[in-house]
């Protein structure tokens, strides 16, 4: 792998200001920022794995406290996510691996595309990537049986549709989208 034109000639993405991994050096740590109706959240420390300039992958453990069991899989200490960010795409998709590495499935959020800042004096990483979730939600089980839509009545709580009709139509199309990959199989070739 090479490094592409969003990187400098020391590796670092333009964007960001992030190491890349295709340089082969060691990966820098930034903050993972969930926004939700103007509050943070949640925040984390996670693994810059690449960043190309549209998509950006991190890797992080379950950053929730204890045991989040929503009925249809459970999230815990050990297990780990694979997040994946694009900077043009309203979702985020979240590889959820249990401790042993066994994949539990895919965990996608609606948000609005990604931004990435270096130098953010809140952020103890110094590099904050951040997200603000628009509440829809999707879930593919690791064989593919399992697909299933959440959180609809919770978007149509928000009043997005009326305070912003136009992110309102780019969250539901975004879902629309990530529910056919999800069927037709096209999460692996989102993730290449």
């Amino acid at each position: 792998m090479s490094a592409t034109s969003a990187d400098t000639t020391d590796g670092r993405n333009r964007a960001t200001g992030c190491p890349n991994r295709a340089t082969g050096r060691r990966n820098q740590v930034l903050d993972v920022v969930l926004v939700k109706a103007g509050r943070t959240k949640i925040r984390y420390p996670a693994e810059l794995l690449h960043d190309d300039g549209t998509r950006v992958t991190v890797r992080a453990p379950w950053a929730g406290d204890g045991v989040r069991d929503f009925g249809f899989v459970r999230f815990e200490p050990g297990d780990v996510f694979t997040e994946h960010y694009w900077r043009d795409r309203w979702y985020a998709v979240k590889e959820v691996r249990d401790s042993a590495g066994t994949l539990k499935g895919w965990y996608c959020d609606i948000t609005r595309p990604a931004t990435v800042s270096a130098t953010v004096p809140a952020a103890p990483s110094g590099t904050e990537l951040l997200v603000e979730d628009l509440d829809l939600d999707l879930w593919r089980s690791a064989d593919g049986s399992t697909v299933l839509r959440l959180d609809e009545d919770e978007f149509a709580a928000s009043g997005l549709t009326r305070t912003d009709p136009e992110a309102a139509s780019a969250a539901a199309a975004a879902l629309d989208e990530l529910e056919a990959l999800a069927r037709e199989g096209g999460f692996e070739a989102l993730l290449e």
